[in-house]
């Protein structure tokens, strides 16, 4: 292999690592800011926010749709009329993702990535992904349907279905309580 050769193919070579460098690097962060979600949802006239505590029966239910307890003691949620919108966080392999979820008449009207900050898996936040969750409702508190997953995206999967899933479950609860 002459010099010539061997220089192209290692910027050659270089080129491909940088771009999966920044590839990498460009999907994490914030997509959507908490606020901006929620002005969105609710058209410039966001609701005041209402908690539900986890205690009970219901820190034990959302144990068990999560494999673990929330890491909080209490869940923020908006409310208009039969609308919810929940912020939740959720580890997808290390670090914490930040899902926006809307609840519309007990059945998943949307799901958004607010923020990202794993290196892989950030396709999730895409459309194609996420309309597979609308109209979702709960079962026997499962999801009504399977949800297809993403080759290497499996955690950040796991944790979008698990989050939906706590949203649905916690919309229930809130609604029997009013």
């Amino acid at each position: 292999m002459n010099s010539m050769t061997r220089q192209a193919l290692l910027t050659t070579l270089l080129l491909f690592v940088l771009f999966i460098i920044t590839t990498t690097v460009s999907a994490r962060g914030v997509y959507q800011t908490n606020d901006e979600f929620l002005n969105e949802v609710f058209s410039q006239q966001v609701p005041k926010s209402d908690v539900v505590w986890l205690k009970g029966e219901v820190r034990e239910q959302v144990k068990s749709i999560l494999g673990h307890h929330y890491a909080g003691l209490r869940i923020r949620y908006w409310m208009q009329n039969d609308r919810s919108a929940w912020i939740l966080e959720e580890i997808g392999k290390e670090e914490p993702i930040t899902f926006g979820i809307v609840i519309n008449n007990n059945k998943v009207e949307q799901v958004k990535v607010l923020a990202y900050r794993e290196s892989r898996g950030w396709e999730v936040k895409h459309p194609a992904f996420t309309q597979q969750f609308s109209e979702a409702q709960l079962k026997n508190n499962e999801l009504d349907r399977n949800i297809d997953g993403i080759t290497g995206a499996t955690l950040s999967v796991r944790a979008m279905t698990a989050v939906v899933t706590l949203a649905l479950y916690l919309d229930e609860f809130v609604s029997t309580q009013s």
